[in-house]
């Protein structure tokens, strides 16, 4: 398809969808023309957002399918519910393996499924169906992690010898939606939301511009889980009445809180170390991106919200709550940092570019769903380590069936009170 524009359709309509639609407007070569939701007002909602950003004559569809089937559509971006994610991509390639439509590619919002069984069925499936396949991690693609990684490794790397450690932070109060919170929908809690960027990030910062990612192979992990806020009491009551009472940690808790360390072993005979963290229970400003490598001799460190850019709202100014200045916002008033382009510096922009092109066939994929397999992996052995308290060698047994605590009724895990007393 190289003299083709791409087609784009989207399953799902909501944040992450919106959010991926907004940095549409910095990509060539494609043009969003389809969105499907099970609820229809939503993707009727979700097209008018897209044609008023000038991105394509985007229309709604009522099916899957029926959005497969035109051929006006060429690729897909799935960034539905992790819990529908089988049933959306059975859906998808069912058209294609019965000869009714045909499809370049697909890409898939993280995390790529649940859990391994499904991650890897998931990936059968579009296998199957013939289908080019990207997996969108944004964060890889940030611009300050990808030229921080380059000139560290071209200069300093370079010189002095490989880097050794990296660090990797996603921090905010918590998701949108009520599905996150649920840990039967969603997979888990944070670790299961967020670390999948973390644990790629450190691991792709570990990793020679132009070499593999299998080149840092994980060979160890340790990995620590707990609610420290969401199930204090009163925040229960407070994410109660804000999600609906489908979500409830005083019963069914999910953790806010996850760490995990990672020893990999490298294909030139090193041992390196990747320290990631994610939390649902951060206040601050925002959401909360960073990351670091350290070296022999240099270092890097990237903080989003060390934008250069900030504002001053004295307590007169009391306008209406919203996030307009910066993704997650948690105050109004006070000194504030602004993320001037989101979509650009958190990598969208840059991720969209990429798999657009690749399923153009102008570029090899960065990332496919089979590093979305791998991602799922090391999350599903850093709940093994944290449910059983030890670090364990990677790959544990049990790996491929294995499903979190967290994901199943009436989890068990380290909470905010435990009914002590001194």
């Amino acid at each position: 398809m190289p003299n083709k524009r791409l087609g784009v359709g989207f399953i799902g309509s909501g944040f992450n969808a919106r959010f991926h639609m907004l940095s549409w407007t910095g990509i060539r070569d494609a043009d969003v023309l389809g969105v499907y939701s099970p609820n229809h007002q939503h993707a009727d909602s979700a097209a008018r957002y897209a044609r008023a950003l000038d991105i394509g004559a985007c229309k709604p569809y009522r099916s899957i399918a029926a959005m497969v089937a035109d051929p006006a559509i060429d690729a897909i971006w799935l960034c539905g519910p992790n819990h529908a994610r089988i049933e959306n991509v059975e859906e998808l390639v069912d058209p294609i393996l019965r000869g009714r439509a045909e499809l370049t590619g697909i890409a898939c919002e993280k995390p790529l499924a649940r859990n391994v069984a499904e991650a890897r069925q998931v990936t059968a499936l579009v296998k199957r169906a013939g289908l080019k396949h990207g997996y969108l991690e944004n964060q890889c693609f940030s611009p300050q992690v990808e030229r921080g990684r380059e000139l560290l490794w071209a200069r300093g790397a370079a010189i002095t010898g490989r880097p050794y450690l990296a660090r990797a932070a996603e921090e905010h109060s918590g998701p949108h939606m009520p599905w996150f919170w649920r840990g039967t929908l969603q997979g888990g809690g944070v670790l299961n939301d967020m670390m999948c960027h973390s644990a790629l990030v450190v691991r792709h910062l570990l990793t020679k511009p132009g070499d593999d990612i299998s080149t840092v192979k994980p060979v160890r992990i340790t990995g620590h889980v707990a609610s420290l806020k969401w199930t204090r009491p009163e925040y229960a009551k407070r994410l109660r009445k804000a999600m609906g009472p489908s979500v409830d940690y005083a019963r069914e808790p999910a953790e806010d809180f996850a760490s995990v360390m990672i020893e990999f072993e490298t294909a030139d005979g090193y041992r390196v170390f990747g320290e990631a963290s994610t939390s649902w229970s951060f206040v601050g400003a925002g959401l909360r991106l960073s990351a670091e490598l350290l070296g022999p001799e240099y270092s890097m460190s990237w903080n989003t919200l060390d934008s250069g850019l900030k504002l001053f709202f004295s307590r007169e100014v009391q306008g209406k709550t919203g996030e307009d200045l910066v993704e997650k916002q948690n105050a109004e008033m006070g000194l504030m940092p602004v993320v001037a382009q989101e979509a650009v510096a958190y990598g969208y922009e840059a991720e969209n570019r990429h798999f657009v092109r690749v399923f153009l066939g102008k570029e090899e994929p960065a990332l496919t769903f089979d590093h979305g397999v791998e991602v799922v992996r090391m999350l599903m052995a850093a709940y093994q380590s944290a449910e059983q308290g030890k670090t364990l060698a990677f790959p544990p047994v049990g790996l491929d069936g294995f499903v979190p605590d967290v994901a199943k009724r009436g989890a068990k895990l380290p909470r905010a009170k435990t009914g002590r007393k001194r």
